[in-house]
């Protein structure tokens, strides 16, 4: 699952020679970088839905109690390594009571599965998440539910119970209005009931029965759960396959999740909402008709995405300037208010070491092209350290994270199939901690800058059409009274850029992205930037 490369000796030797005068924690990471950057800025972190998420598949993250399985004392147990990379927001991937091991099949709404710990642990993880000034939404599946829910299996004992012929009656079972129950079987996403002449409607399969939003009453058990969560403190919540609720009915799916939205706003003014909507731009923009604040950017995430195409060098820098101004008109023409969820993958994907073949140059470029992004960056646990997958199942996508080369310490023994040879070609986090230059630290300092910068998450973007061509492209970014600019070298070679008659002639440098920390300059108003990197003005 991991390499075993480097001996305890040697990473503490590193860590001891990069790291002179740092504070080490019992859990493995140092909190103090001593490393100095070339324009260091205060922290102007504001206190708004703008976030950097970080997504946590519980089971793989990290074990606390030695049984293999990781578990919400183990997220808790690492908080402080989240915030010293600097994201002020986690996603906990599904967390109630499930018969599998990804959980998107709910038996309990109302409860913490038992693998991973208690509701006094989670009211624990949420307090301690807010004393960092880090926000905790929880995966939401209100699509479906599990077939072993007491509502469905209720619906499905009253259905055996009824003489043949007759027509279900709500007042003597509520919950068979919960689910598409039919006498039809109208495609091979319909599922008999055993011992009955009826079918329930299951689109990912017949352990997931859909639920039915013409219910009223399922509508109102569903703003219960909403505000039960709510009050636990949770402060948002990533609602799952939102497309699939009205079958495709994007007008029906946008009246859902605007209903939905209204009530947990309702509940906390402050709440945060991102969408799955997995399908083309034309598509899941206009889910934004929903009015929710954010739906995710799947035309910038994935092997295809433009970020990616950008990072290789697919996609010139000015197009892709052009695409991400593109963005903008087109959320913003369905809801003003919206706030982008980009992403390069998440758990249902290949990893982006593998749809790069272990390409570290393609990786870090990816990776700063997403934190120099408007909106809230999602990033999978373990892209910071370059952790591998393979698209063959899904397991495979979800395999432990690896906190150290030489130490089992809080390693987890992943989901029940996953394939335990894949090994990755990059360091544990332990070890890439103690390289200032390593991937890990690549993504720190990314996120340092946005946190230095919050026009970054929420400017105006305009493009400066003279300083774009095929290698470098220019824009800028304007929030209330303050603009910076950001050049984006996505060539293999260094380059020049001659700011001097241009609207950047007065910035200087606030700071910058390197592959291995080399250094960009300003002289007499020409940017001198090496190969891949990204340089913020101000």
């Amino acid at each position: 699952m991991k390499k075993k490369t480097l001996s305890l000796m040697l990473a503490t030797t590193l860590a001891t020679s990069l790291f002179a005068g740092c504070t080490q924690q019992d859990n493995g990471y140092i909190t103090e970088n001593k490393i100095s950057y070339a324009y260091d800025q205060e922290e102007n972190i504001i206190d708004d839905n703008y976030r950097n998420y970080y997504e946590i598949f519980v089971y793989s993250f990290y074990d606390s109690d030695g049984n293999g399985i990781g578990d919400l004392q183990g997220v808790i147990e690492k908080l402080d390594y989240i915030e010293y990379m600097g994201f002020n927001g986690i996603w906990l991937m599904p967390i109630m009571p499930s018969p599998s091991y990804h959980k998107y099949d709910v038996t309990d709404y109302y409860n913490i599965d038992e693998v991973y710990g208690t509701m006094e642990d989670f009211e624990q993880l949420v307090e301690e998440c807010h004393n960092r000034g880090i926000n905790l939404i929880i995966d939401f599946v209100m699509n479906h539910s599990s077939s072993e829910h007491p509502w469905f299996t209720e619906a499905c004992t009253y259905l055996q119970s009824l003489e043949a012929g007759k027509e279900p009656n709500v007042a003597e079972c509520p919950y068979v209005e919960y689910y598409h129950f039919t006498k039809e079987q109208k495609n091979n996403t319909y599922y008999e009931v055993p011992g009955t002449e009826w079918f329930y409607e299951g689109a990912f399969w017949s352990g997931m029965p859909d639920l039915n939003y013409e219910s009223d009453a399922l509508r109102a058990d569903f703003a219960k759960i909403a505000d039960f969560w709510i009050e636990k403190g949770v402060d948002g919540f990533r609602v799952d396959a939102v497309m699939h609720i009205a079958n495709g009915n994007i007008a029906s799916n946008n009246e859902i999740m605007n209903w939905f939205y209204t009530h947990c706003t309702n509940s906390n003014p402050k709440f945060y909402m991102v969408s799955e909507v997995w399908d083309t731009l034309s598509t899941f923009e206009e889910y934004y008709g929903s009015l929710t604040p954010s739906i995710f950017n799947f035309d910038a995430g994935q092997s295809y995405g433009i970020l990616l195409k950008a990072a290789k060098g697919y996609l010139k820098p000015g197009k892709f300037i052009d695409q991400l101004i593109s963005y903008d008109t087109r959320f913003s023409s369905y809801n003003p208010n919206y706030i982008d969820a980009p992403f390069l993958t998440n758990h249902d994907m290949g990893r982006v070491a593998e749809v790069t073949s272990n390409n570290e140059t393609s990786m870090r470029m990816a990776a700063g092209l997403l934190m120099m992004m408007n909106g809230n960056p999602f990033v999978y646990y373990g892209e910071e350290i370059g952790m591998t997958s393979t698209s063959d199942k899904d397991e495979n996508k979800r395999l432990p994270m690896i906190w150290s080369d030489t130490s089992d310490t809080g390693e987890t023994k992943g989901p029940d199939g996953c394939d335990t040879s894949i090994t990755s070609a990059f360091e544990g986090v332990e070890e890439q901690l103690a390289d200032g230059h390593s991937l890990l630290n690549y993504y720190r300092r990314a996120l340092e800058l946005r946190n230095e910068n919050p026009e970054i998450a929420r400017g105006k973007i305009k493009k400066v059409d003279a300083l774009c061509n095929d290698q470098y492209g220019t824009l800028t970014k304007t929030y209330e009274d303050s603009t910076i600019a950001i050049i984006y070298n996505t060539s293999e070679e260094e380059v020049t850029v001659d700011i001097t008659d241009t609207e950047l002639s007065e910035m200087k440098i606030r700071g910058y992205l390197t592959f291995k920390g080399e250094e960009i300059t300003l002289k007499n108003g020409i940017v001198t930037m090496p190969a891949k990197s990204i340089c913020i003005l101000k």
